[in-house]
């Protein structure tokens, strides 16, 4: 029978798997900050007409011109980038060295339900961060980027403020695509039930498409309806999940 470990044996190991994880995510970001041209293709693609989304929709031709206006500024958005990439690719692994952590700890029950739920929690989060970059940041950075109060008045839009934007939504997306797991769990403590969900559907509606308008600080109401389409969506998926679980 293998000796109980002590706290500083469970130290240890956290170091280690600490250490472990900084390494990764310092290796994918300098190969992440090597490849500059293949990264900032990706980031910049939503700002022309020729991206993919734009493409099958038929959108007409148009073109965002960025600018820099700091010294610095371009190097250091190169650097926050490049990290940013090398967090979400190293990602698995992260949550990898996470559980093998709390796993000994956790009975062969409990280690089966937290491996659905950090796998379906990840799982959404990246579905939402990919939403976000083919559909809802597109909308966003086509209507705000080409919008003028007046043909004498030309936008300057910044690549802080893209990147920005780009980071905060995606952040946002993931965030509210977690809609499902966090029902899922709220109905297995028996907080909420299918009926429940379905009788209070219209008060849902409602706060989705505040919701969408927080994420989306757009007027035209296509684009609230885009956003607010997919999170209406996950409500439904989330009540069919809920009485599975009850």
């Amino acid at each position: 029978m293998s000796e109980a470990l002590t706290f500083w044996d469970h130290l240890d190991e956290l170091r280690t798997s600490l250490f472990r994880i900084i390494c990764a995510v310092a290796l994918f970001a300098v190969i992440a900050f090597v490849m500059k041209e293949e990264l900032f293709g990706i980031i910049l693609a939503p700002r022309s007409s020729d991206f993919i989304t734009y493409r099958l929709l038929g959108t007409d031709d148009f073109s965002i011109h960025l600018m820099n206006t700091g010294l610095t500024e371009q190097f250091m958005i190169h650097m926050q980038t490049a990290i940013y990439a090398g967090l979400l690719i190293a990602s698995p692994y992260i949550l990898y060295e996470l559980f093998r952590f709390v796993s000994p700890g956790l009975y062969d029950n409990e280690r089966r339900y937290a491996v659905w739920i950090v796998g379906a929690a990840y799982l959404m989060f990246i579905i939402g961060t990919l939403v976000n970059y083919f559909i809802v940041f597109p909308f966003t950075v086509r209507f705000l980027g080409t919008y003028q109060v007046s043909p004498d008045v030309a936008n300057m839009l910044t690549l802080q403020s893209y990147i920005d934007t780009l980071l905060g939504m995606s952040l946002i997306m993931g965030v509210v695509f977690e809609l499902p797991v966090v029902c899922a769990l709220m109905g297995r403590m028996g907080l909420i039930n299918g009926n429940m969900m379905s009788t209070y559907r219209r008060h849902a509606l409602v706060a989705i498409l505040i919701v969408a308008a927080i994420i989306t600080p757009t007027t035209d109401v296509f684009t609230l309806f885009v956003v607010a389409l997919p999170i209406y969506l996950l409500y439904e998926i989330s009540i069919l999940i809920v009485r599975k679980v009850n």
